[in-house]
């Protein structure tokens, strides 16, 4: 494996006279070990494949990071930057528009973004052949990754370690987290794991297809002709599912959604009481840009790579790290990514959530109520198909109301735990729990990583 020059963060005023002189911002620095520092690197996972990293450090006015967690954020898509996405629109220390956000997860734990699969955000490849198809393969890679980064730092390695993830960065993270339990266990990487959230994770997409009808029909978003149509083409889906024919289902997959922004008149996915924002057209081969891939991907990862989003990153950011090859744009290979993993999207991983609660690994569910894609109907249907010998009691549980101050009155989320499992309802949020509803998703990682 290849390590690239370690970066660090310069100080603002410095930072700003360096852009505007058009100058690279990435000096050769040592690891820092203070807090509020950043660093960033690539790791060769494989021939032709390099994955991108960006850590930053805890900045909390009270404790050193070294009593504060590691949290590493998993992105959707496939296909979408945990560096550019999660970082500046989600949990990050800076919004897009580079000013402080409020509920930064900063302020309770050390940020690790990674651009996974290799191929997303600023992580790219040399050879079309490099690229993942499939959830082994991305676990593979990352155990590379993290291999790497926890030798060379080795002040986390008793540093409690969580990933967190959103959409189809949840099933990843669950494969990576059986992984890396493994390697743990076997004595390949040290690092003190301590746990994987799921939040409105792709875990088992039929039943997240099959909720869809009755989901919309509750809400007053179907009628009774359009619950018909969207029942009808979700029992081919899971048709196509119980056969093994996962391409078949994914082309499936998108006739459904095709049939539901029909019948709903664009309703938004990722929040069903807003509509689909009308996007900049793909830059594309028409063939693809026809295809029911070409939907899917502008539907699902386009959002995630947004103009706005992705001038910043092709810009001062990229300035600012300074060791981005030249030939090398921030969700440049995107869409080759998500072709890639076409055989993958409707693969269930639900067994893979079981061997991670059997051996005894902290699960964490969450998911918005406003979300379509990974509705919460889908999520509680996989997750009452379980086979963890906890189950029964875990189900017997009421769920306690939470909020996000002490103080208030108002119920943001319900959560439910027993054992090593948990399950959080997050009210009033779509699809991006930490965007639209940064309160309690700050309040749930601190309950998660145990900090309340």
């Amino acid at each position: 494996m290849e390590l690239a020059p370690r970066k660090c963060r310069f100080p603002p005023p410095l930072l700003l006279l360096l852009l505007l002189l058009g100058l690279s911002t990435g000096a050769i620095v040592n690891w820092p070990t203070e807090e509020g520092k950043e660093v960033w690197d690539y790791v060769t996972v494989r021939k032709d494949a390099h994955m991108f990293w960006w850590l930053y450090y805890a900045t909390n006015p009270c404790k050193n990071f070294s009593e504060l967690p590691l949290v590493m954020w998993l992105q959707g898509g496939p296909g979408g930057s945990s560096t550019g996405f999660g970082n500046f629109e989600e949990i990050g220390p800076l919004d897009s528009d580079l000013k402080p956000r409020r509920t930064t997860w900063l302020q309770s734990a050390s940020l690790l973004f990674v651009d996974n699969p290799v191929g997303t955000g600023f992580s790219y490849v040399d050879k079309d052949d490099a690229y993942a198809k499939d959830l082994a393969t991305v676990a593979s890679d990352m155990m590379v990754l993290l291999k790497t980064f926890f030798d060379c730092h080795k002040e986390f390695q008793t540093i409690p370690f969580y990933i967190f993830s959103e959409s189809y960065g949840g099933k990843m993270a669950a494969g990576i987290a059986l992984e890396l339990h493994k390697a743990i266990q076997q004595g390949s990487i040290k690092c003190n794991f301590s746990g994987v959230a799921l939040g409105d994770s792709w875990i088992s997409p039929v039943d997240s297809v099959l909720s869809w009808g009755p989901y919309l029909y509750s809400v007053s978003l179907l009628d009774d002709q359009g619950l018909a149509e969207v029942s009808q083409v979700a029992e081919e889906v899971l048709d196509a599912v119980n056969k093994g024919l996962y391409k078949e289902a994914t082309q499936l997959w998108g006739q459904a959604e095709v049939i539901i922004e029909q019948n709903t008149d664009g309703v938004n996915f990722y929040n069903i009481l807003t509509k689909n924002a009308p996007m900049s057209p793909m830059k594309s081969s028409l063939e693809f840009t026809q295809s029911h891939l070409g939907h899917l991907y502008h539907r699902h990862v386009r959002h995630l790579n947004q103009d706005s989003l992705s001038q910043l990153m092709n810009g001062p950011i990229r300035k600012k790290l300074g060791i981005i090859p030249e030939d090398c744009s921030w969700g440049g290979q995107s869409k080759n990514v998500f072709l890639n993993m076409e055989g993958d999207f409707m693969k269930p991983v639900i067994s893979i959530v079981d061997e991670l609660l059997e051996a005894g690994v902290n699960v964490t569910v969450y998911n918005g109520q406003l979300d379509l894609i990974v509705d919460t109907v889908g999520q509680e249907a996989w997750v009452r198909k379980l086979k963890w010998t906890e189950l029964p009691k875990f189900n017997q549980l009421k769920w306690k109301p939470l909020y996000s101050e002490a103080k208030s009155s108002e119920t943001s989320a319900f959560v439910k735990r027993h054992e090593n499992l948990a399950f959080y309802w997050i009210l009033r949020a779509g699809h991006m729990v930490p965007s639209d509803q940064g309160d309690i998703a700050l309040k749930m990682m601190r309950l998660v990583t145990q900090q309340e």
